[in-house]
């Protein structure tokens, strides 16, 4: 098997996030639910954007947040993502390879206009995202570099792009193109709605042993299992997937390879702003330390400190430098 070209190829919306602060009462209002993701139509998008305060525009999407972490740690990253042929697609891909990751998927013309995130932060950083996917739920197989997939480490999926069919697909087509080349396939379940709509999907892939890497957070890992027990849901996991991580917010995270069990804190910080891609970054740094081949407890650490950075101001991308903030971690 040749040397990668790149340690991290990924697969996911490509969703320009539209963030304003709020109170409690505006999320009552609305009829919000407070913390979670809803997808939205184009009516209900606009009564939103309508009522929120002044936002701030910033490239998102949950893999395209990984990828941006990872490039910023000194990673070698693709991704793959459907725009429309408009002015936030235009942000979009200008950001993406701003941040030095290749980005090559064809834009796609007409409507739907390229998708948006609408969240809304309270006080207490919790962000309430209400997602029109747009563009992005087109992603048809015919866009896959299927070249770039193979000369990748890791293939890196978005579990909330699952959910329309035709990216499915196109996500299904590229697992095998990564296993035939025989590379790591890594999923990301996204949230407890998706694993609803699609567990059984989730489930099958991972008893086929399509998955080699699995995160989730701990309220994810309950839906995916039916497993309550934190512990009883990794024990459930653990013989089926190679390596399982799962984060449990401000109790840390862990991670499970067979027979070896890692854990690690949450990082201390002053003060949470804002928990919008605080999972992705999370993962941004543990794969950079699996690409690297680093133990389970030093990958951990790196997505602990990453996740930290992230959840200290407002925006699912890095403003600190990561590779300073992570160099103790590796040294």
């Amino acid at each position: 098997m040749p040397e990668p070209r790149l340690d991290v190829i990924a697969i996911g919306n490509a969703i320009v996030d539209v963030m304003a602060p709020c109170d409690d009462a505006l999320i009552d209002g609305l009829g919000l639910t407070r913390g979670g993701m809803t997808l939205v139509d184009t009516d209900r998008a606009r009564e939103l954007y309508d009522a929120m305060g002044p936002a701030r525009e910033i490239s998102g999407g949950s893999a395209a947040n990984t990828l941006a972490g990872l490039a910023a740690l000194g990673a070698r990253c693709g991704f793959i993502g459907q725009v429309a042929d408009d002015q936030l697609g235009e942000v979009f891909a200008h950001d993406v390879r701003a941040g030095g990751i290749e980005f090559a998927t064809p834009v796609r013309a007409g409507d739907p206009p390229t998708a948006r995130c609408l969240i809304f932060v309270t006080p207490d950083g919790q962000r309430t995202m209400n997602t029109y996917l747009g563009a992005s739920q087109f992603l048809p197989a015919s866009a896959l570099d299927e070249a770039a997939i193979a000369s990748a480490q890791v293939l890196y999926l978005e579990g909330y792009l699952w959910d329309p069919e035709e990216p499915r697909a196109a996500m299904r087509r590229a697992i095998d193109a990564a296993r035939n080349a025989g590379r790591k396939v890594a999923f990301t379940l996204s949230d407890a709605f998706v694993i609803d709509r699609h567990g059984d999907d989730f489930r099958a892939l991972i008893d086929a042993g399509q998955i080699d890497i699995l995160f989730a957070n701990h309220v994810e890992l309950a839906a995916l299992t039916g497993l309550d027990d934190f512990h009883d849901g990794i024990a459930a996991l653990r013989a089926k997937v190679p390596l399982l991580i799962v984060t449990r917010g401000a109790d840390g995270a862990v991670a499970v390879a067979g027979d070896e069990f890692a854990e690690v804190p949450a990082e201390p910080i002053a003060r949470v702003v804002d928990t919008t891609g605080a999972g992705d970054l999370f993962a941004a740094g543990f794969l950079f330390g699996h690409v690297r081949g680093l133990a389970l407890a030093r990958c951990l650490k790196l997505g602990a400190i990453c996740a930290a950075e992230i959840i200290s101001h407002y925006g699912a991308r890095p403003e600190a430098d990561l590779k300073t903030l992570t160099a103790p971690a590796l040294a």
